[in-house]
């Protein structure tokens, strides 16, 4: 999706930044993990591959995507490079097109020491907050294996409720609609995240 394609998100544990090909190494690093593999349901990738996915993500009007970036890290110093701070990826899939008001909400915590530290938490409240003010959502789904105790946990600690199990695929789907009561519970939530412009908000941010 190009309507992120210049937004950085600023939050207290995170920054989100759009996916570029600055990314992809490292993104290709954390997919030959079998684990990743099996909690995100993906195949592996050869790096070519990988490249085309992101430039075809990059293009594609329903598929909104940032990378999670380490916050504490990020600032720590002008010249560190994204890469190094990647902690994971959150996206916004519109998959519904008889419904463009919902999305499917995924979030992945790839880098081992960032897991447990609230930052799926916060990207997944910065995402659903930009859905809901950027694109016009209203409804968040999200489809996670059934193994997967803690997301599904946090999903659930963000007002999500369960609304269906697939045995053949192994995965629950929690639903979360966004009443005004909730709107203003996720804007509450985020009311300390900072939009700025993302190559030019890089170095003015830090």
């Amino acid at each position: 999706m190009r309507l992120n394609e210049n937004i950085l998100l600023l939050g207290e544990k995170v920054v989100l930044v759009p996916y570029t090909s600055e990314h992809v190494p490292r993104y290709h690093e954390w997919m030959k993990s079998e684990e990743l593999q099996r909690l995100t349901a993906s195949e592996p990738l050869t790096l070519e591959q990988e490249y085309s996915m992101q430039q075809s993500w990059r293009e594609d009007a329903d598929k909104c995507t940032f990378i999670v970036l380490d916050a504490e890290k990020w600032q720590a110093q002008p010249r560190t490079t994204e890469e190094s701070c990647m902690a994971g990826d959150v996206n916004l899939f519109l998959t519904d097109p008889g419904d463009p008001s919902l999305g499917e909400i995924e979030v992945m915590i790839a880098e081992p020491s960032c897991r447990g530290k609230g930052f799926g938490t916060e990207a997944v409240l910065m995402m659903m907050s930009y859905g809901v003010s950027k694109l016009g959502l209203t409804k968040f789904e999200a489809k996670i294996g059934q193994g997967n105790e803690p997301s599904i946990r946090m999903f659930r600690k963000l007002h999500f409720e369960q609304v269906a199990v697939s045995s053949i695929f192994q995965e629950v789907t929690l639903r979360l609609t966004v009443t005004e009561h909730e709107r203003q519970w996720l804007l509450e939530q985020t009311s300390h995240v900072q939009e700025k412009c993302y190559r030019d908000g890089l170095s003015e941010s830090r």
